[in-house]
């Protein structure tokens, strides 16, 4: 595997450099950060290389995964174009990975336009599980991108989780449901925490017993492949405990809060896309 470089290591772009140590080894990533002190700091807890700024990021490098938010995406891309024409020039062509939620790939493609090539380019939209290699990741790329270079981002990412090739159309779906799906799950966690200590059990003991839960339910949900209303159907026996916790979910409008909460997220993917 050649060289992996992160430009930007915020809480992404930080446990993908994570990850990527533990797929590549240390040596072959490089990190870039705008506050240089940022990048440093992380690169000695892991034990690659620090870049003193984009630039000297993407010379280092052969894929540069790009882990800015999205309204500083076209100022990173305009500014690396010089780079990328005396990369090519040189035989030396990089593969660009986009983090930036929303943001298409021709609209990506549309800054590097002055690079003088056609740089090979991918986006990436990971959840913020990939932190302990239990995420969800799609990855798209352009039709008529060399297979070398997709196959290339998920072995560097083979250590963060579940990763999964979808059509760029569907990326903000994607999104909506894993992306932002986590932030949806936390408050649920807590809210069943709160009820457990509400009915007398000790904070620490509920918090575990329902992130647990949780962890056990969303197994089940994979591993048995059964449909979620069915092992639902299981737990709840006739007249029981679990049938009218059910039914005050249902009653308060659980399913129908869940449901907007993913639309939303979608829309504001959309509008961030441009």
């Amino acid at each position: 595997m050649e060289k992996v470089a992160f430009i930007g290591v915020g809480n992404m772009g930080g446990a993908l450099a994570r990850a990527a140590c533990k797929a590549v080894g240390p040596d072959r990533v490089v990190l870039a950060n705008r506050t240089a002190a940022k990048a440093s700091a992380l690169a000695a807890e892991l034990g690659c290389a620090v870049a003193k700024d984009s630039q000297e990021a993407v010379r280092m490098a052969r894929y540069v995964f790009l882990c800015v938010k999205p309204q500083g995406m076209g100022e990173l891309l305009r500014g690396t174009v010089p780079t990328l024409s005396q990369c090519h020039e040189a035989g030396a062509d990089k593969v660009l990975v986009s983090v930036a939620a929303g943001l298409r790939l021709d609209s990506l493609q549309a800054e590097l336009e002055g690079a003088g090539y056609r740089v090979p380019l991918l986006r990436v939209m990971p959840n913020t599980c990939v932190a302990i290699g239990r995420g969800m990741t799609a990855l798209c790329a352009r039709e008529g991108e060399d297979e070398t270079h997709v196959r290339g981002v998920e072995e560097i990412l083979r250590e963060t989780g579940q990763v999964e090739r979808l059509p760029e159309h569907m990326m903000d779906r994607f999104a909506a449901v894993a992306g932002c799906g986590p932030a949806f799950v936390y408050p649920f966690i807590e809210a069943l925490a709160d009820g457990g200590v509400a009915a007398g059990l000790p904070r620490g003991q509920a918090l575990a017993y329902a992130a647990q839960t949780v962890l056990g339910a969303a197994a089940m949900v994979l591993e048995t492949g059964k449909h979620p209303g069915q092992l639902k159907d299981e737990v709840c026996s006739p007249g029981g405990s679990t049938i009218a916790g059910v039914a005050e979910l249902e009653r308060r409008g659980f399913r129908g809060a869940a449901m907007p909460a993913v639309l939303a997220a979608w829309r504001r993917n959309i509008a961030l896309g441009g």
